[in-house]
């Protein structure tokens, strides 16, 4: 019998996305570990691979979307079942969620002796270079466009497809390396300024655990920035299947 419904991957694919990186950020910000301050080429790469594992897992189930973005560009683009979103972004969330909590599992005693809050919170979620709420929207948008615009145009599946079952559409209808490398070129090229999220469940599920855990020297956990990691990826998902839709009729 096979346990592995599309919820329960998007569950698990997402909990991996977030287990590997914020992984590679705790094990690059925090004191004492053995990649502290190793730098940005090792964050983007990591979480490039970690796309790759979550694709893996959830790809074959759910087509990998373990974004709610995703979700819903697909949605609006056609590929993807209204109905179906809702039960996507939640797994998507809790996976983030539970993810990020493993992170601070496992490295705790380095959570302990790093003094700075705010490094500590880069972990969890993702904040701006420079602090410009327009800007900062922009980017998100533009970082969430590239993402699925190349979704949209690398898989040749249809809607007919998903309601029958046959090809799960999402970051897995590329391929789990394409699309890692996908990922990893937006954050080498377009990643510098808001620390790409791309995401909004992996930005505000993991935030909202931050809030919760009992961290020492904890900072807030930026509330008044967190809407632009959620309502930009969401923006660009949709501008980029409205292209998409115009495009390719």
């Amino acid at each position: 019998m096979n346990l592995m419904t599309p919820f329960i991957a998007e569950f698990i694919g997402t909990f991996l996305l977030i287990l590997l990186g914020g992984g590679v950020v705790a094990n690059v910000v925090l004191e004492q570990t053995k990649s502290n301050d190793i730098g940005w080429m090792v964050i983007t790469t990591a979480w490039g691979f970690a796309v790759f594992v979550g694709v893996s897992v959830a790809g074959p189930y759910s087509g990998a979307h373990l974004n709610p973005a995703v979700s819903i560009g697909l949605a609006v683009a056609g590929k993807f079942e209204w109905a179906l979103v809702l039960q996507y972004v939640l797994a998507q969330f809790l996976g983030a969620m539970l993810g990020s909590f493993f992170v601070w599992i496992v490295y705790r005693d380095h959570f302990k002796i790093t003094e700075n809050g705010e490094l500590k919170r880069a972990i969890f979620c993702t904040s701006p270079a420079i602090r410009n709420y327009t800007n900062n929207f922009i980017s998100e948008v533009i970082g969430c466009f590239v993402l699925v615009f190349v979704v949209l145009y690398f898989t040749g599946a249809t809607l007919s497809d998903t309601v029958n079952g046959d090809v799960p559409i999402g970051l897995g209808s590329l391929g789990a390396m394409p699309v890692a490398v996908l990922v990893w070129v937006i954050g080498l090229s377009l990643g510098g300024t808001t620390g790409y999220a791309i995401n909004p469940a992996r930005d505000l599920g993991p935030r909202i655990v931050h809030a919760i855990l009992p961290i020492k020297n904890k900072v807030s956990s930026d509330w008044s920035y967190s809407w632009i990691p959620v309502i930009g990826p969401i923006f660009g998902a949709a501008l980029a299947a409205i292209l998409y839709l115009i495009l390719t009729p």
